[in-house]
This record gives structure tokens, sequence and C-alpha cells, in this order.
């Protein structure tokens, strides 16, 4: 029920602030239609059934856009029974998607019709280049090796670093990273950093009064629907397919591509020393949590000098872990090769148990691999503690 006050509070406000709104561009000029949506048309009005799964952060998350596409949808084809997936979680990006998308999205049956962002998040994260690509492809890759009738969107949302950009004459890389992967793959790709830049630049509405923030105001999040709901119409006004069209499967444009990125359970780990397997971990502070990185199980230690082994099968080795106000730095091996010290304190651990993915190695040999970890004597400054949480191991086959 809050759900639904909430919902129509936010059609509300969004009705209220269109008011004011000058409509001097249009949203079909974001839109790049380099794919169809053959499939998800053939699913809505042919068998009156589909999945649509929202793939994302706190935006996807948060009450706004996606609520209301579903609704549009539901409203619109009211004789088709529609599953909607929420796999929105706040703070995470293309690298945790690209590791998570099993679990999340894909365990959850067929997927008809994918919604994807990562733009944010990426740049708020500092997520490299070569990582957003190899995520975000082997994404692409993984949804449509297991259903290749799956239709995909990618969208680029707006923060004010990619306004920055675009005022300085350049394309975002994150953006230029979605665009150039729904181009590969032949998928429709809306990009609203572009449009709200460029909206606001024409003297539409303003950042500070209108839009507010990079987790769009009620006005903000509309603009968002329109753009989406338009890419629906332009789409789903076409005839049905008279059958599924599979996805044709280009060369990889990064062989190194996340396609088998998944989990590996905590319990696989061995030689554990000062690691505790907590099997409900909880904080024993009031520092907030993510759901789904609460009471869940966790590999945690808090002593320097505690250690773990991993076997395991895979070119890409990786950690999910909880990173808090005691968050401290860990030192690591593959194969016996030393690598450098690594961080886990970020600058939202003060104040958050926060959901943090690390690629400890990349690029790794076909075959068996041993990583060996252990918990540092040196910390953050701003640190209280050495902890190391460990909520998932990440592999890519």
């Amino acid at each position: 029920m809050k759900k639904i006050i909430a919902l129509l509070i936010l059609i509300g406000f969004a009705a209220t602030s269109y008011a004011k709104f000058t409509d001097s561009l249009k949203s079909e000029a974001y839109i790049s239609h380099f794919g169809n949506l053959v499939n998800i048309n053939y699913r809505i009005k042919t068998e009156k059934n589909a999945t649509v799964a929202f793939f994302g952060g706190s935006i996807t998350n948060m009450v706004g856009w996606r609520d209301m596409v579903c609704k549009y949808l539901s409203s619109t084809y009211p004789d088709t029974h529609f599953n909607f997936i929420n796999a929105g979680i706040p703070s995470l990006g293309s690298l945790p998607h690209a590791f998570r998308l099993d679990k999340d999205v894909l365990s959850k049956g067929r997927i008809d019709l994918l919604f994807i962002e990562s733009a944010v998040n990426d740049r708020v994260n500092g997520t490299n280049e070569q990582t957003q690509r190899r995520a975000l492809e082997g994404i692409v890759r993984h949804t449509l090796t297991a259903n290749p009738n799956t239709n995909i969107v990618l969208m680029a949302f707006v923060d004010p670093d990619k306004i920055d950009d675009y005022k300085a004459g350049k394309i975002p890389p994150e953006v230029q990273v979605h665009q150039d992967l729904a181009e590969k793959y032949h998928l429709p790709f809306i990009n609203l950093a572009k449009e709200v830049n460029d909206r606001i630049a024409a003297g539409e509405f303003n950042w500070k009064d209108d839009f507010k923030n990079l987790h769009p105001s009620p006005f903000g999040q509309g603009i968002y629907l329109r753009s989406m709901r338009q890419l629906l119409q332009d789409e789903l006004s076409k005839s049905a397919p008279a059958k599924l069209v599979a996805a044709p499967l280009p060369k990889a444009t990064d062989d190194f591509n996340y396609v088998n990125g998944t989990y590996l359970d905590i319990h696989q780990a061995i030689k554990l020393n000062g690691f505790t397997l907590n099997e409900n971990w909880k904080p024993t502070d009031s520092t907030h949590t993510r759901d789904g990185f609460v009471n869940v199980p966790m590999l945690t230690a808090t002593q320097a000098g505690s250690s773990l082994e991993l076997p395991f099968t895979g070119r890409t080795v990786g950690i999910s872990i909880i990173s808090g106000p005691d968050a401290g730095r860990i030192k690591y091996s593959i194969d016996g090769k030393l690598q450098p010290e690594l961080e886990l304190y970020t600058q939202w651990s003060k104040s958050l148990h926060l959901p943090w993915y690390l690629i400890l190695g990349d690029g790794l040999s076909s075959g068996n691999h041993v990583l060996k970890l252990e918990v540092s004597d040196q910390h953050n400054e701003k640190s209280k503690g050495t902890a190391c949480r460990i909520v998932y191991f990440l592999v890519n086959k």
C-alpha cells in the first residue's frame, strides 16, 4: 500500500511540474534504434504473458520511472499478464551487475525484456573503461546466451559529471561504452544523459529547481519515463511477428569480457586462519546496510594476519565485500604471484556498510588457479580497523 501511495504522489508531482515544461526538443532524438523489440511485442500481443526485468542501481530501485513503465505497460495491455522484476540495488554498477546477473535476474525464469543502466554508478564508483566494457559486454552476451529471444534496452542516466563533459564538448566515457555495445549487439539505446543536458541548455528546465539530483525529482523521473515510453510506443505499435526471432551473437569485442561472470560460494574457501564463517551476518554497530547484504552468509575477519585460500577455475577472480567504518586492506597472491595491497575502505564507508566489488585478477589463463588472501596490518587513516568481510567470491570462467 505504501508503494502505491508513493507512486500516486510521484505521478501527481510529475503532472504538476509538466505544467511549466516547454517541450522544445523531442525524445525521439535521444533514442537510437540499433535494434528492435520484436520478441517482447510477440510475448505481449500473441502469448499475452511477459516478464520485464529492470537491472541497475538506486535510480532503478527507487520509486520512479520503473514503476511508471510498469504502470504504462499494464494499463496499455490489460489482457497481458506481466511479471515485473526489480533487480536494482543501490550503489552497484556494471562490474557488480556482471557477476550478480545469474542470481538476481536469470535465476528468476524467462526474461523477455531487460532494461539495463550502469552509467551513473560507473562514474561515481570510478570503474575504469576497460572493466566497464568487459562487464557490460559480458552482461549482454550472458543474457543472450541464456535466452537469445530476450530483448535488451541499454540506457545512460545523467549526473553532474556527464553534464560537465557535454559542456566541455566531450561524450562521457560511460555513455560511449553503452552506445558502442548497443550498436554492436543491435540493441535500442536511450541517451538520457544527453537529453537532460540538451533540455537544460535549451532552457526548458534547470537542474537545481527541477531535476534536482542524480536521483531525479518526480519531474526528472517523468523525463525518463517519456523517452522510455516513446521507445515502447515506437516498437510496440508495429505488428507482432509471426514467431520469435533469436538474436545473433557476433564475435566478442573483448575476449576477456565477463560473459560467464557469476558468484562463487564463500563456503568454497579453504585454510581459514582468523576468518570466521558467519551464516547470518549483521553489523554490531548502528551503521546502515543494503538489502541483500545483511543477514546473509559472510566470511569475516577483523585481525591483521587473518588469511584464507580459494581454489577456482576461471580467467577472472574478485571479491564482493562489505566496506564499513572499520574496513581495512588486503594482501593477496594468485598462483604464488604477489599483487599490490588493496584498499577496502571507501569514501562512503564511514556511514554505510557498502557492497563493494573488486577485481583481484583479470585476463588469467583458462584453467585452475589459487587465490591466497591475507588481511594487512595497514588501513586507511579514516578507518576504525582492519576488517575484511566477504559476501561472495567473483569468477568468470
